[in-house]
C-alpha cells in the first residue's frame, strides 16, 4: 500500500463525488489503483532515479510533477474499472501523456529537477548503445 498519494490529492484532478461514485466509496479500490500507477511509474523511472526515495516522500516533499502524473495514471485506472467503453478522451489523453513522459525519462531525453538519482550501479545508460544486424544479402532469382 502506497502512501505517496493522499485521498485529498485527487481534489485537484477529479471531484470527490465522481471519485466516490466510480469506486462506490470503496477506498481500497483507490489504493489498488494508486499502487498500480506507482508500479507502472517505477518500471520506467527506476533506471535513472531512486524510486524508493521518490515514492516515500510525503506532503510538501513530493515532486508535484511526479504526483500529477501518478494521479493521472491512477485516475485512468479508476475510470477503466467503471466503464472502459465510455472513458473520456481527456482521461485517455492525460494517461497517454503521462506514459510518454515516463518513456522520455526512461530514454534519458528529459530529467525531473529535484529527484534523487539512482546509485551508479542502478542507473541504465543508453549511451554507446548500437544496434547491429547481419550484412545485407543480395538475392538473385
Amino acid at each position: 500500500m502506497s502512501e505517496f498519494i493522499d485521498l485529498k490529492d485527487y481534489d485537484a484532478s477529479i471531484h470527490r463525488e465522481i471519485l466516490d461514485s466510480l469506486t462506490r466509496a470503496d477506498h481500497a479500490v483507490v489504493e489498488i489503483c494508486e499502487d498500480r500507477a506507482i508500479e507502472e511509474m517505477r518500471s520506467y523511472m527506476s533506471g535513472r532515479y531512486d524510486c524508493d526515495a521518490v515514492f516515500s516522500a510525503r506532503g510538501g516533499d513530493r515532486s508535484q510533477l511526479v504526483l500529477m502524473m501518478a494521479l493521472d495514471i491512477a485516475i485512468y485506472h479508476i475510470f477503466s474499472i467503471h466503464n472502459p467503453q465510455k472513458l473520456s478522451q481527456l482521461r485517455r489523453d492525460r494517461y497517454e501523456r503521462a506514459v510518454e513522459w515516463l518513456k522520455q525519462i526512461s530514454r534519458g531525453e528529459i530529467s525531473v529537477d529535484g529527484l534523487p538519482l539512482a546509485s551508479d550501479e542502478d542507473q541504465v545508460s543508453h549511451e554507446g548503445t548500437r544496434l547491429l544486424s547481419n550484412p545485407k544479402r543480395t538475392n538473385h532469382f
